[in-house]
């Protein structure tokens, strides 16, 4: 990766990961660090989300054609990529969301979730720079139940976990853009300014396509 794409030449970042990784918390951070337009996910707006917790198998398809649309409608706010005049900091990654769809809809629902997809989704320009959070099943779990959003009492630890793999294996292949791996166990990038500065140079410092910060204890 050439000096363009480190965080403060990046025009486009994206901030990914499962439920509890802390994801639309650090795009908030960055996004103030770096002056930097914010397009962040609005869970609490999807009419269907809480019902889907309550019983995925009815309402999984609603849900997912409603965060499809949502998404979509937050990416046409990003102006053409030659015209952005500060960056773009986003808590979602288009390309990701059919994994959702993929883990919790049947076959056939899939297969129609597949073709409005192929219909509506826009051609939208590359990120610069992916940050990618991980964390332990065990942990996202823990950090969901902690928080105690009313709309997630009801996710089951099963969906959690299988979510994080899904995850894992989504970005072990994705290579359209540069990414940075972050293992977010053992850093409070939210609550520590030293944390965060500590993220941000490492950051600042990348030179491949993708690496690797995993902080030991």
């Amino acid at each position: 990766m050439s000096t363009r794409n480190t965080l403060t030449s990046a025009r486009h970042i994206v901030v990914e990961g499962p439920i509890g990784v802390g994801k639309t918390s650090l795009a908030r951070r960055l996004g103030a660090h770096l002056e930097a337009q914010l397009l962040l996910e609005q869970p609490e707006i999807n009419p269907f989300l809480s019902r889907f917790y309550e019983d995925q198998q009815r309402f999984a398809l609603p849900t997912r054609l409603s965060f499809l649309f949502e998404r979509i409608d937050k990416l046409r706010e990003l102006p053409q990529a030659d015209c952005f005049n500060r960056p773009v900091v986003a808590d979602f990654l288009l390309e990701k969301d059919p994994l959702f769809a993929l883990l919790t809809l049947a076959d056939d629902e899939y297969a129609l979730y597949r073709k409005i997809y192929a219909l509506v989704s826009p051609q939208a320009s590359t990120p610069d720079l992916v940050i990618y959070l991980q964390a332990r099943p065990d942990t996202l779990i823990a950090r969901v139940r902690k928080r105690g959003l009313e709309m997630e009492r009801r996710i089951d630890d099963a969906y959690l976990t299988v979510l994080a793999e899904s995850y894992m294996r989504f970005f072990h292949h994705y290579d359209a853009a540069p990414v940075m791996v972050v293992n977010s166990e053992n850093i409070n990038f939210v609550d520590s300014d030293d944390d965060f500065q500590l993220l941000v140079t490492r950051i600042e410092a990348m030179r491949g396509h993708r690496e690797y910060f995993n902080r030991g204890e």
